[in-house]
Formats: structure tokens, C-alpha cells, sequence
């Protein structure tokens, strides 16, 4: 017993039988708990542990069976000149069943047959499913028996192999059960192992001696490469975890609609590909894209900026206010005293208007109505409910010191979803002026910038900005001069208008790549 716990072989040995054992198992702990599934909620663990027990019983009582038989070396006939003696008939019989049994497994899982659950409702006896279970055992047990006496040729290191891998499955049953099914690659390269088994069994039985060391070596080598695979899929799946689920669900989305980046199509350019015309149009994907983020996107990416509003001054006089209501298109405007960060409330243009015409001055208890605020933090989600219970459908937006800056209505939700739409007095913010040329404002929004542009990494990750200028002034450091440009994703961008401190217009361009 002391020379098989030193023996490396023997451990390497047992630990991969540990593990062929279990995934062998994984079926008959399958169909176990399909047959549990018809007895009563309180009898079904019982019913898994009286299963696995009796498949461990089975197990061990045809081990010994086995490995009794495989001992008669006495020839009993002779076929082309070939002795077969009891252990040569066993290990033939049992490598041509392997075999078997590893190609039909093999073609179950890459054809997709899948086994079903029983639908029925009606709850069968215990003794009956326990009949059913031993059955099952029989024929489930075959395969594990005849690979671990296929591996190892010691009857202790079978035994522990079976009882180690029992007792697992008995512990952590559905754990294991969820692993195997969740990596099937893992379950194609044990059957595989099957296949090398059954050779090996093959070539014994009929006289040709392959040594263990060599099967142990291939098939170490093989769980090394599996492992580091495995390895390799889960620091991917932890990389994507860091990424919002609905940025991901967005991209998934958006990629079996037919969307693609500009380095996408570069890459595709270059390799000869041709293009194929995506099933949906452009504005459709950039519609869709615009709901699945609209969730992951605050009041402050969508609010017109506090420069950008159009308000009026009660302190003006009548004439001016007057003027600048029939001058201006818009049809809603905060009211404000002396500047914006006196904002009284909130009005129509046509009741402005009437109020003038009618008492010559605006009155703030009869013609304002009360301001709704929200946090620039909020998620435009909550923004959404909170403009169903704005009367006038116009909120405006204040940082965390209470101080306003800026606004929102409907129509910048809508514009987060389906683009702009520019009033009278308003130019579009991204104009393509060439092929591969677009002219945009500096508070053009990197959400539909994206989209437009086809790049997928100018939106900022923590939301310190969400405009364009936001992103050029990350960029740069400090506040750019005109003609100050900077190449990002395959894109350079140009500095082409300034207003005092501010990115007024920018000119974007793909950037051609020398041949």
C-alpha cells in the first residue's frame, strides 16, 4: 500500500480518473433527477441520495468483479492465430463499448439531442422510481467501471477513484451538474479521453501493450491547454462584466441588426470584403441603440445647456419682452428676475402674450406657473415621470448647490432616441459636409455622435462630459486655439470656430491610411 502512495503515476492516475468519473456520472445524475422529479417535493433529495448511493454499490461490486476476471490469462480459443483468454475478452469486449459509447455521446452533444423532462403532473411511488434508479445504475455504472479498470491497474486506486468522485457528486450534485452543461467543451474533451481509453482497451485485447504513461501524458496535456482556455473565457467574461449590461446588450443588438464602426469597416476595406447591405437602415439602429441606453444615461447628457436658454426677464420692459416672444419659434419659456438664477416660473408664449396685450405687464401670481427641478444626476428614466407630472411638460435642471443649469422638455428625450431636430433658429449640430467629413458643434451629444460616426469609445465612462467640446477639452488638457487638432479611433478632430471659452464647431474626418 505504501509503494502506491509513492508512486507519482498512481496519483496522477487517480486524480484523472476522479475526473473522468465525474463526468461520466454527470448522466446518471441527470436521469436521477428527471426520475426524482416525479415523486413528491419533500421525497426528491432523498431519492437523489438513495440513487447515488446504489450507483456507488454498483460501481464497486462490478470493479471487483471486473478486476477478478481480467486476471484469467489462460487462452480460451485462438481466432487467426490470436489467443483470447478471459481478460483479453473483457478488455476487447469493454474498449469496443467505450468506443461506442464515447462516438453516440459525441454525436448527442455537437447534434444538439438533448433528453427531456417528463410533463406529467401525477407523482409516482418511491419504491418504483427506486427500481427505475438501480436499472439506470446498471447500465450508467458500465462505462465508469470499464474506464477505470482501463486506466489504472490497481484495484485500490479504482475504488478510490469511485468513492471520491461519488461522494463529490453526492455533495455538491447541482454545482456540478450546472458546470458540465454550462462548458460542453469540457465534456467533448473527457469523451475524447473515452476514445483514447477505448483504443488502449482495444489494442490490449488483442494483444498490443500501450503503456499508461503515454495516455497519461496526452491526456494532461489536454486539461493544461483546457485549463489555460477556461482561463482565458472567464477573464473575458469578468472584462465584459465591467461594462454596463445594457451597453452590452446594446452592442449585441445592434451588431445583429447590421451595425458596424468605422475600424470595423476599415478592417473589412483593407482585407477585400465586400460590405453586405445590413437589414436594417441606419436611422433604425441608431433608434434602437438610443432606447437600450437611454437608462444608463443622466438628465445632464440630454439637458439644453443653461447658455442655450431662452428665457425672458421680468425686469425688461413690455416692448422688448414682446418682441423677443414674437421672434422667438419656441413655444415655452422660464421667467425669470434679473438673470437665471432667479427664475420665478414658467409660461407659454401665447399667455405672455395675452397677458401683455390684455393688463400691459406680466404678473407672476396670475400668468407663471410653478418650476419643476430635478438633480442633473438623475437617470432619464425618472426624468420621464417626472415631465408626466409637469403640467407644461418643462423642467429644469440644477447641480448639487441648487444652482440651475439647464433645462429639459420631451422633445430632448425624443431627441436622445431618434437625433435632432433643430428649430428654426437652430442649425443641425453634426452636418456631413463630404464623404468621410462631417462639420459638428462643440455641444454636439457623443451619444448620437456615436452613432452618426460610428465609433463606439467617445462617451466618457464616468459621465464627467457629454458633449463634444467636453471630450476635446479632456483630450487636449487645456482650452485648444483654433486649428488645434487631435487624432482619436481613427478619426481627427479639428478646431475650426472659437466663441471666447468655448469649442464653437469642430471638423471631423477619417483618417486615410498610407498603403
Amino acid at each position: 500500500m505504501l509503494e502506491l502512495l509513492s508512486d507519482p503515476s498512481i496519483w496522477v492516475g487517480l486524480v484523472t480518473l476522479v475526473v473522468l468519473e465525474i463526468v461520466l456520472g454527470i448522466d446518471n445524475l441527470i436521469f436521477i433527477a428527471i426520475l426524482a422529479e416525479k415523486l413528491p417535493p419533500h421525497q426528491r433529495d432523498r431519492a437523489r441520495v438513495v440513487g447515488l448511493s446504489l450507483a456507488l454499490i454498483m460501481r464497486l461490486a462490478l470493479l471487483s468483479a471486473i478486476s477478478w476476471l481480467v486476471t484469467l490469462t489462460t487462452p480460451l480459443f485462438e481466432v487467426f492465430g490470436l489467443g483470447f483468454s478471459g481478460r483479453e475478452l473483457i478488455l476487447l469486449l469493454g474498449g469496443l463499448f467505450l468506443l461506442f459509447k464515447a462516438t453516440t455521446e459525441l454525436h448527442e452533444r455537437i447534434e444538439g439531442v438533448e433528453h427531456t423532462e417528463s410533463s406529467s403532473d401525477a407523482y409516482a411511488s418511491f419504491s418504483l422510481v427506486v427500481a427505475q434508479i438501480v436499472v439506470l445504475d446498471a447500465v450508467f455504472s458500465l462505462d465508469a467501471v470499464i474506464t477505470a479498470v482501463g486506466m489504472v491497474n490497481h484495484l485500490p486506486v479504482m475504488m478510490a477513484a469511485v468513492v471520491i468522485s461519488i461522494g463529490l457528486m453526492l455533495l455538491a450534485s447541482k454545482p456540478l451538474t450546472r458546470f458540465v452543461n454550462a462548458h460542453p467543451t469540457v465534456v467533448i474533451l473527457c469523451l475524447s479521453f473515452l476514445l483514447m481509453i477505448g483504443l488502449s482497451l482495444v489494442a490490449e485485447g488483442l494483444g498490443f501493450h500501450l503503456p499508461k504513461g503515454y495516455l497519461y501524458a496526452a491526456i494532461g496535456f489536454s486539461i493544461l491547454i483546457e485549463f489555460f482556455n477556461q482561463w482565458s473565457l472567464s477573464n473575458q467574461a469578468r472584462h465584459q462584466a465591467r461594462r454596463p449590461l445594457r451597453e452590452r446588450t446594446a452592442e449585441s443588438v445592434l451588431r445583429l441588426l447590421g451595425g458596424s464602426s468605422v475600424r470595423d469597416r476599415r478592417q473589412d476595406s483593407d482585407a477585400g470584403q465586400e460590405q453586405e447591405p445590413p437589414a436594417f437602415a441606419a436611422q433604425e439602429r441608431n433608434m434602437v441603440s438610443g432606447v437600450l441606453s437611454l437608462a444608463e444615461r443622466n438628465v445632464r447628457s440630454i439637458m439644453t445647456p443653461r447658455s442655450d436658454i431662452s428665457w425672458v426677464d421680468l425686469e425688461s420692459d413690455p416692448v422688448s419682452i414682446r418682441a423677443q416672444l414674437l421672434e422667438t419659434p419656441h413655444n415655452m419659456f422660464p421667467v425669470g428676475r434679473g438673470s437665471l438664477d432667479e427664475v420665478v416660473g414658467i409660461a407659454r408664449a401665447k399667455d405672455l402674450l395675452g397677458a401683455l396685450d390684455r393688463h400691459g405687464a406680466i404678473s407672476r401670481e396670475r400668468d407663471l406657473r410653478p418650476v419643476m427641478y430635478v438633480p442633473e444626476s438623475s437617470s432619464v428614466i425618472k426624468l420621464v415621470d417626472t415631465l408626466r407630472q409637469a403640467r407644461e411638460h418643462l423642467v429644469l435642471v440644477s447641480d448639487e448647490y441648487g444652482m440651475l443649469q439647464g433645462m429639459v422638455t420631451p422633445l430632448d428625450v425624443l431627441e436622445a432616441i431618434a437625433g435632432e431636430f433643430p428649430d428654426e433658429d437652430e442649425a443641425l449640430e453634426v452636418e456631413e459636409i463630404a464623404a468621410g467629413q462631417w462639420s459638428v458643434a462643440g455641444t454636439a451629444d457623443l451619444h448620437q455622435l456615436e452613432l452618426m460616426l460610428g465609433v463606439d469609445d467617445l462617451v466618457s465612462e464616468d459621465g464627467n462630459y457629454n458633449s463634444l467640446a467636453g471630450f476635446l477639452l479632456e483630450r487636449f488638457g487645456q482650452l485648444p486655439a483654433k486649428g488645434d487638432s487631435l487624432e482619436h479611433g481613427g478619426l481627427r478632430f479639428r478646431v475650426m470656430d472659437m466663441d471666447e471659452h468655448r469649442i464653437k464647431s469642430v471638423r471631423v474626418e477619417q483618417i486615410q491610411e498610407c498603403p
